[in-house]
């Protein structure tokens, strides 16, 4: 007799459970999804002790007869699919017939149901794949369905749920996730028979967004919308001030499911990189409406992952709409006083581009008495902005070579319009058609500053609050020989000047890079650095990347490296140092997967090292040429790294700290 069997249906349904109800929230997940394919306009869910002992989740939707409530719980029926080419076609959350007999299979269940058009319902209990006939039922059109003892069957997979706490909060984020996938429908939670939430219909999500994580949060997003031919992306990302720990604060919705897809988060990643310190992740509601032929949903039982027919049309068009929204988007951050010492940081997004259909949030803060309050005391933030201390006797600002730095056009990184996705991104590929600038008068500070020199750049793409700060030759004056006071049409702006100047030398060295490669000076007498063996290795393995960067090494045996040529616009930068800080980079650092993106990364280290730094008194023309140097320079309100160059106070802050209004 052989050692091979066919399994019990049972059996076979308690595998397929296995993968489609991990916990509690799994089943909220999948009635949630029932119920809106149901066309509901109203649900309710209801937990006890986190969904252990009853998820309860109610609707008024189009109901089910008696016979279609017995198929409903039967494997693999269902009423989405007829044909396999209908995979093809998907526009339900559901489809897979597979919850809800897997469901019954490991829990007691009761299903109620009854048609709009119908005199009686129709109910159905079930315990552990255990079928009762059907019982005739009154009741509301639409549909109740208990699940209670999940797990009751399975001790094993029981003894694996964590704490109620920890289910309840599971429950809630995955209610949190349909209710802002879904704003138009009303829905209530309730946990331990208390109300959590009730979410009454609304017509855009931001009220919702402001109900599970703030209303700061929610007042400080960014709208942002594209078409292409029948893409249409559209939803809110955050400010570079709202950044978590975690991509726990990114939604991606697909027609209306949520989905999680690893090359559309480092897309939204990559849209952030030099607006978000390193570690920190961007917040994003975005949702994605596609024809359903361009997308495969059934790669997973959950549904959750998902393949694109052309991920890469996708991927530009996702980055490229970020990236020209934040062009258009005033990303300075705005400090508030603090109110009865709790701190009332606020920063705006340009929301002026939200269809009518998203709400408007008025202003909530009170409080008319308080202080300024900075983040961190002054030795922490002097810290901060001091990372590196310059060499003796460099200049404290370096020269350029003289040249024209590159018009907008070149400084950020290609965007495909949004019309027109590009194949992929380059970071320091040249746009073949620059955008016209518009004519400027030469900075009369080019000479005593010549590393400032201003050149013309669109007015559109420009930073808006250092242009108007700029516009009248503001007062500014240097505090702490660290920190820049600007006036400006608004206010008054507090200006990092190491972080603006960085974030000035990078754009120049990408422009340069974008063109070629960055100007080498051959110097008079090659310059020997003697380094551990493995560290120039390392300098030799990338000496062609390196002469991007103006850098020209080559080995001299051993350890030992010679320099014969650096950046010439850098020339304050002593060979050995650079060099040095190279190779320690090098070591001690991941090397990113791509040429571009490893030579990115030493981009950002060359303009921090080159940078004017914390503690560098500067003079009055060298003030004036480093802001309007900020003015021209492209995503000016933060340096490479992600910090601020600068906060803005309002003109009525002041005023009302001062008891003016």
């Amino acid at each position: 007799m052989g050692v091979i069997h066919r399994l019990a249906a049972s059996v076979i349904n308690q595998i397929a459970a296995g993968e489609v109800v991990e916990r509690p929230a799994s089943v909220v997940k999948e009635l949630l999804e029932n119920a809106i394919d149901a066309r509901a306009t109203r649900i309710e869910v209801s937990v006890e002790r986190g969904g252990k002992d009853l998820i309860r989740v109610a609707d008024d939707g189009v109901g089910m007869s008696a016979d279609d409530l017995l198929l409903a719980f039967e494997p693999h029926a269902t009423s989405k699919l007829a044909t396999a080419e209908d995979l093809t076609r998907i526009q339900t959350l559901g489809f897979r017939g597979e919850a809800l007999a897997a469901i019954a299979e490991i829990s007691k269940v009761r299903c109620q149901t009854r048609q709009g058009d119908a005199g009686e319902g129709s109910e159905l209990v079930i315990e552990g794949g255990v079928f009762s006939p059907i019982k005739r039922c009154g009741g509301p059109p639409g549909t109740v369905i208990e699940v209670r003892n999940l797990f009751y069957n399975t001790p094993v997979r029981r003894t694996f749920l964590k704490s109620d706490s920890t289910e309840s909060g599971h429950v809630v984020e995955m209610f949190s996730r349909v209710a802002l996938a879904r704003p138009e429908i009303h829905m209530t939670f309730r946990s331990g028979g208390k109300i959590l939430h009730d979410l009454p219909a609304v017509a855009g999500t931001r009220e919702r967004i402001a109900i599970f994580f703030g209303r700061e949060l929610a007042e400080s997003l960014i709208w942002v919308e594209s078409r292409f031919e029948r893409m249409h992306l559209w939803g809110y990302v955050g400010h570079p001030s709202q950044s978590r720990s975690t991509a726990k604060g990114q939604f991606l919705f697909l027609g209306g499911r949520y989905v999680r897809d690893r090359a559309l988060g480092h897309a939204l990643n990559e849209a952030y990189r030099g607006l978000l310190m390193v570690g920190r992740m961007p917040v994003a509601f975005i949702h994605l409406d596609l024809p359903p032929e361009e997308v495969d949903v059934n790669v997973h039982p959950t549904k959750v992952e998902v393949r694109f027919r052309d991920s890469q049309r996708i991927y530009s068009h996702l980055l490229s709409t970020l990236r020209q929204t934040f062009l258009k988007s005033d990303l300075h951050s705005r400090l508030q006083p603090e109110v009865d010492g709790r701190s009332e940081a606020k920063v705006v997004g340009d929301d002026r581009a939200s269809t009518a259909r998203e709400v408007a949030f008025g202003d909530s803060r009170g409080g008319d008495r308080g202080r300024f309050g900075l983040s961190g005391s002054a030795d922490d933030r002097q810290a901060v902005a001091g990372w590196f201390t310059p060499s003796p006797g460099a200049s404290r600002i370096p020269d350029s070579v003289g040249q024209p730095v590159a018009p907008a056009w070149a400084r950020s990184l290609p965007l495909a319009r949004p019309d027109e996705p590009g194949d992929r991104f380059n970071e320091f590929q040249e746009p073949g058609k620059p955008t016209p600038a518009t004519d400027a008068a030469p900075s009369t500070l080019a000479d005593s500053a010549p590393g400032f020199a201003p050149e013309p750049r669109p007015e559109a793409e420009r930073d808006r609050p250092f242009r108007e700060s700029l516009r009248d030759m503001p007062k500014a004056i240097q505090v702490h020989d660290s920190y820049l006071i600007v006036e400006t049409s608004e206010g008054m702006m507090v200006v990092d000047q190491h972080a603006l100047h960085e974030r000035i030398l990078y754009e120049e060295l990408r422009t340069r890079i974008a063109r070629g490669a960055v100007e080498s000076q051959r110097l008079l007498e090659p310059e020997p650095v003697d380094l551990p063996p493995a560290e120039a290795a390392l300098l030799i393995e990338q000496a062609e990347l390196l002469q991007r960067l103006g850098v020209e090494v080559e080995s001299f045996g051993g350890g030992t490296i010679l320099v014969r040529g650096m950046p010439a616009m850098l020339r304050s930068i002593k060979p050995e140092r650079l060099v040095r800080d190279l190779a320690d980079h090098l070591r001690n650092h991941p090397l990113p997967p791509t040429r571009d993106a490893l030579l990115a990364e030493l981009l950002h280290m060359v303009a921090c090292k080159a940078a004017v730094k914390a503690g560098d008194p500067l003079k009055p023309a060298e003030i004036s040429a480093l802001l309007e140097r900020g003015d021209l320079a492209a995503d000016s309100h933060h340096c490479p790294h992600g910090r601020p160059t600068a906060l803005v106070f309002t003109k009525d802050q002041l005023e009302k700290q001062f008891g003016r209004i």
